[in-house]
C-alpha cells in the first residue's frame, strides 16, 4: 500500500511541476523544456525503488524553479539569444546556404523532405526557409505565388508534381534517373550544357515535369 501512495504522490508530482512550466514544454520543446523534463523524470522513478522520498520531491521543486527561471530569462533578448539560440536561414531566394546546412547539421535530403511535406514540391518555390530556434522550420512562398495563380487564369499547369532529385551533395541518384527515363550521360551532357562540369559543385539538382532544363543549386546562397 505504502509503495502505490508513494508512485501515486510521486506521480502528481512530476504532472504538477510539468503544468507549472506551462504549455509551452508539452508543444515546442527547447533546451531547457528538454532536461527539465528528462531530470524530472529520472527525480520520479528514482525513489520508486529507493526510500529517499523527501529529497526527491526537493530535486523536483528545484528543478522546476530553475526551468521556470530560465523561461523568463528568454524573455530578454540577450539571455534568449545564449538559451535558445538565433533563427538559422537554410533557403535564401530559393538557393540552399551550404555552410548554415553544415552548421545545423541538416542534410540536404532532410531538407527537401521537409519542404515538401510544407507543400512544397518545388525548391524555386521557396522565398526563405528559416529554421527556427525550437527547431521547427518556416517557409516563406515565392512572392510570384501570391498574386496570381494558374487555377485563377483557369490555364493547364505546365509545372506540376514533384521536382525529381538528379544530384544530392555532389552524387547521382541513379534510382531517380532510371524513374525519369534519363542515364547518367545525359545528365552530365545536360549540366556541362548549363555551365557545370563538376559534380562536385553542385549541392543539389532536380527535374521538373515538362522543363527542359536541370535546376542546379550549388549552395552559394546566390540566386
Amino acid at each position: 500500500m505504502l509503495y502505490i501512495l508513494k508512485v501515486a504522490l510521486l506521480f502528481t508530482a512530476a504532472i504538477t511541476a510539468l503544468r507549472l512550466m506551462g504549455k509551452s514544454t508539452m508543444a515546442q520543446v527547447t533546451p531547457h523544456d528538454l532536461m527539465a523534463i528528462v531530470v524530472i523524470a529520472a527525480l520520479a522513478t528514482n525513489p520508486i525503488l529507493e526510500t529517499e522520498l523527501d529529497r526527491t520531491l526537493l530535486g523536483i521543486l528545484v528543478v522546476t524553479g530553475l526551468h521556470i527561471a530560465f523561461a523568463k530569462l528568454t524573455l530578454y533578448r540577450r539571455t534568449n539569444t545564449w538559451i535558445l539560440g538565433e533563427p538559422t536561414i537554410l533557403i535564401k531566394r530559393g538557393k540552399m546556404i551550404r555552410e548554415n546546412l553544415a552548421r545545423c547539421e541538416i542534410s540536404v535530403s532532410e531538407l527537401i523532405s521537409t519542404i515538401r511535406s510544407k507543400g512544397y514540391p518545388d525548391l524555386r518555390q521557396v522565398q526563405y526557409a528559416i529554421l527556427e530556434p525550437t527547431g521547427d522550420m518556416s517557409i516563406l512562398p515565392s512572392p510570384e505565388l501570391n498574386p496570381v495563380t494558374v487555377k485563377d487564369l483557369k490555364l493547364p499547369d505546365s509545372r506540376g508534381g514533384i521536382a525529381i532529385s538528379l544530384v544530392v551533395d555532389g552524387q547521382i541518384q541513379q534510382g531517380n534517373l532510371k524513374l525519369i527515363g534519363k542515364d547518367e550521360d545525359w545528365l552530365k551532357q545536360t549540366l556541362r550544357q548549363q555551365g557545370y562540369r563538376n559534380l562536385q559543385e553542385i549541392l543539389y539538382a532536380a527535374k521538373q515535369k515538362g522543363e527542359e532544363r536541370i535546376y542546379v543549386d550549388t549552395g552559394d546562397g546566390n540566386p
